[in-house]
């Protein structure tokens, strides 16, 4: 049995980026939020594309104005110009003219004075307070020198990247391809969600949350539905998903029961098993396996398949999940950083309690009490079979081994859930 801290490192070693060659897709900038851009972006243009205005007020020439403060200089007002206006003037010495944020710097002047600090009286303006030297002049390529990099490749395309795509006019972008990811669930007992149920059958609840936490992943989860305790069927689903999916997520069948079959069918399929245990609860009852590269058998990529058996309990599932999956998709994607979980040290509202044997993470809800995250444990019981307390949980508090309580309002670590 591993360590927590030790799955994490196995597992992020364990894998491998999409390729920036073969593992890429081009799309419209108009669908490419949350995607993982992966070819730096440079651009053709200048940002700014010329000197413009920050302020509406007075483009001037400094010498002009620069003893504005003791003596108000007057300025004849030679043009308007309004955004989007090419000026058809050079400023000339005493000429000054009137502009809007965004407008074009007209030749001759070299600063702006915003209009609060002037006063207009027909065709002149009084400057009233001195300007700095180029004031409120934005200058060309201060933002941004056209040629260089715009933006790196292994970033998520969020809202402020695409703004800065769009005003780069790059429509169409190379990002990497989703991770495919399948997903099945074994037992006997498993029932789909619109079946009758039967004395000692459930519903297969695990599959339809790890699909939900796949596409939230920006991944792709290809469902291959509810596999018996037959090790034939399971070889032969084991067998599919390896051919056609980065990852594989199994729920069930990887404890040390007689229906277990799992860790034996991975081992008759050669694949080399990482991980069986982990020293945390709930989830302790997880395989990771890498199988053959998918090259030795003439598939498409040469990627290594990377197997999580993972426990059947739904809140193990999740946990297990928000743990070690999720860093491991993000990884495969090809963002360049940040895989990593994020945990924040926050108080507890509640006293948390564990045995202490294995790190124990607690389910509930983030607060923010007076500018202060306070966290809120779930009610009702803990256990890794209880569903239904799960539901509006945003963390999980870590207990470390050998800490067995922790009181209100003492400092605790939470793992941060992006459950949208």
């Amino acid at each position: 049995m591993v360590s927590v801290s030790d799955a994490q490192t196995i597992i992020l070693n364990l894998v491998q980026p999409l390729d920036h060659q073969r593992d890429t897709e081009v799309v419209n900038l108009l669908v490419a939020d949350s995607r993982i851009l992966a070819v730096p972006v440079t651009s053709p243009l200048d940002f700014p594309h010329w000197d413009n205005s920050a302020m509406d007020g007075y483009a001037v020439r400094y010498e002009d104005v620069q003893h504005s403060s003791k003596n108000p200089a007057v300025l004849e007002i030679v043009e308007d110009i309004p955004a989007g206006y090419q000026s058809k003037s050079t400023i000339q010495a005493g000429q000054a003219a009137r502009i809007f944020t965004g407008a074009v710097i007209p030749a001759g002047a070299d600063t702006v004075v915003m209009q609060e600090k002037t006063r207009r009286e027909e065709n002149r303006v009084f400057i009233l307070d001195a300007p700095k030297p180029q004031e409120f002049v934005r200058h060309k390529a201060s933002f941004y020198q056209s040629g260089t990099q715009l933006l790196p490749a292994g970033i998520k395309l969020n809202a402020p990247e695409i703004a800065v795509l769009a005003a780069a006019q790059c429509s169409q972008l190379s990002v990497y391809r989703r991770p495919r990811v399948a997903i099945f669930s074994t037992g006997d007992e498993l029932m789909t969600v619109d079946q009758p149920l039967q004395p000692g059958q459930i519903v297969d609840s695990n599959q339809y949350a790890l699909a939900a936490l796949v596409r939230q992943s920006g991944a792709e989860p290809i469902l291959l539905g509810i596999v018996k305790d037959d090790p034939i069927a399971l070889e032969k689903v084991i067998a599919h998903a390896i051919a056609i999916a980065d990852i594989v997520l199994s729920s069930g069948g990887v404890s040390v029961g007689d229906y277990d079959y799992v860790d034996k069918i991975l081992e008759s399929l050669k694949a080399k098993i990482h991980i069986r245990a982990v020293e945390m609860r709930p989830g302790k009852p997880l395989t990771v396996a890498t199988l053959p590269s998918r090259d030795a058998i003439n598939r498409v990529s040469t990627h290594s398949p990377l197997y999580f058996g993972l426990p059947g309990n739904p809140a193990a599932v999740l946990v297990t999940f928000w743990r070690f999956v999720l860093p491991a998709i993000k990884k495969l994607s090809g963002i360049i950083e940040g895989w990593e979980p994020v945990f924040l040290k926050v108080r507890s509202h509640h006293e948390l309690r564990s045995n202490g044997k294995r790190e124990t993470y607690l389910w509930g809800k983030l607060h923010l009490i007076d500018g202060v995250y306070e966290f809120y444990q779930a009610d009702g019981s803990q256990s890794s079979g209880n569903l239904i307390n799960l539901a509006q949980t945003n963390a999980l508090a870590v207990l470390p081994v050998g800490k067995t309580l922790v009181y209100p309002q003492e400092e605790v670590q939470v793992l941060q859930l992006n459950n949208g």
